[in-house]
């Protein structure tokens, strides 16, 4: 039920209000905090389909505002996240150009195959379509981009991800379908599997999947959003997000990011303290030491959500150059956690990469470092930029940031989000003028 301090239904000043006490919550479990079935919240919208939720989110004042936000950040040229607003030249070459992975070229025909002339129109865009930049990640929908799953035949469904499987290494693919399943779960939770279900997602392609020139998909929706392309036989997968509420099922499925949030738990408890003071920016993921604006009520302490692809984010916490040769491990973990949806090869290359700006990266910590409360982090390579938050609910009722409730995001920063950097180099390699 709406509370006094609710901005909405779906969103409370809780979740950005500094308080001085930690932020702790009475159980573990996320099921001590489901919300009655029989509660309007839930109630009221059952029955609906995704475009009848969405129509009757949209009368929300909060979400509309947050909408013509976001369209006015759509609509901005494409930058790049930076730290001071202008992008570093020269982060991704493309040395030697090779073709494209033949796999993944012939699971797109296969694909398209599957289409009609109607639906094959509403699938494919041009390479540098701004429709790339049209993702997002809550349940309701905003952009439209081509086909959504649910609505497609199951030839067509296993197709579409049939490229994505073939795009992905087996454990990001497997990472991806944890994730689209809990959306699953969660509309089973709630009893509104019309809104929130393993197919409750958009695909597209972008370019002609061919051997030779540059091209990639999309998935997104509620909670999973992936942007893949291939150039010049290297791949890029960002933007990223990936998150889920709840982050596990009982008896049936695992935290979904357990093994990295034990993994970084690890890290920020071995720093020293001198470590410490640089590496830990605010003592709590709700610490009122951040400053207005920190906290948004809807991305919490995300600076590399959706629509954020311009966004300047100066560089916290402490320098990788500063830690330990174990830390650096730890961290460099960590990163090749993010990545993991990437193939083995593409992943090396692209770990490379983050190997050549060590002495760049930056690792930030909110929150107890002992896993004892919610907490954030974020590592800031000049070629990287991960993010893992715990957020406050949604579709359950803990009005504070708990740990069952996992946002993360991807970006690569300075200019190559939607391979774009590399696409800029493959021109001029290939003294290609096709900007279409």
């Amino acid at each position: 039920m709406t509370q006094q301090n609710d901005i909405d239904d779906f969103f409370s000043t809780d979740r950005v209000a500094g308080r001085e006490e930690a932020v702790e919550l009475s159980s573990k479990s996320y099921t001590e905090h489901l919300i009655d079935l029989a509660d309007p919240l839930l109630a009221d919208v059952r029955g609906m389909s995704y475009e009848e939720f969405t129509a009757d989110r949209y009368q929300a004042p909060f979400l509309r505002e947050l909408l013509e936000h976001w369209k006015s950040l759509y609509h901005e040229p494409f930058v790049g996240i930076t730290t001071d607003g202008t992008p570093v030249e020269g982060l991704y070459r493309l040395d030697h150009p090779t073709p494209n992975d033949p796999v993944l070229v012939a699971a797109a025909q296969q694909f398209l195959a599957q289409l009609s002339d109607e639906q094959r129109a509403r699938v494919s865009y041009p390479i540098d379509a701004p429709e790339w930049r049209g993702w997002s990640n809550p349940e309701f929908v905003f952009f439209r981009t081509g086909l959504r799953l649910e609505d497609q035949s199951p030839a067509v469904i296993d197709a579409a991800m049939g490229i994505v499987q073939a795009s992905l290494s087996p454990e990001g693919f497997a990472r991806v379908s944890e994730a689209m399943d809990l959306n699953g779960y969660l509309g089973e939770l709630v009893q509104l599997p019309r809104i929130m279900n393993n197919r409750s997602y958009w695909f597209s392609l972008f370019g002609t999947p061919s051997a030779d020139e540059p091209w990639g998909w999309q998935l997104f929706g509620h909670h999973v959003a992936l942007n893949f392309i291939i150039v010049g036989g290297r791949h890029v997968i960002a933007p990223v997000f990936i998150g889920a509420e709840p982050a596990l099922s009982d008896g049936e499925r695992p935290p979904l990011f357990d093994a990295r949030e034990q993994l970084a738990i690890e890290l920020a408890g071995s720093l020293t303290e001198a470590q410490r003071a640089q590496a830990i920016v605010f003592n709590s993921v709700l610490d009122p030491a951040m400053p207005e604006g920190r906290l948004h009520p809807a991305d919490e302490r995300h600076v590399a959500g959706a629509f954020r692809d311009n966004r300047v984010v100066p560089t916290e916490g402490i320098c990788a150059s500063d830690l330990t040769e174990p830390q650096r491990a730890l961290l460099r973990q960590l990163a090749e956690d993010f990545l993991l949806l990437l193939t083995a090869p593409q992943r090396e290359r692209t770990l490379a990469d983050f190997d050549a700006h060590l002495g760049e990266t930056h690792f930030s910590w909110y929150g107890a470092t002992d896993g004892s409360q919610p907490f954030y982090f974020r590592i800031h390579s000049p070629v990287i930029i991960a993010e893992n938050d715990h957020h406050a609910g949604v579709w359950l009722n803990n009005r504070l940031p708990a740990r069952f409730h996992v946002h993360t995001t991807l970006r690569m920063p300075n200019g190559n989000d939607y391979g774009k950097a590399y696409l800029a180099e493959w021109r001029r390699l290939s003294g290609s003028r096709d900007d279409a």
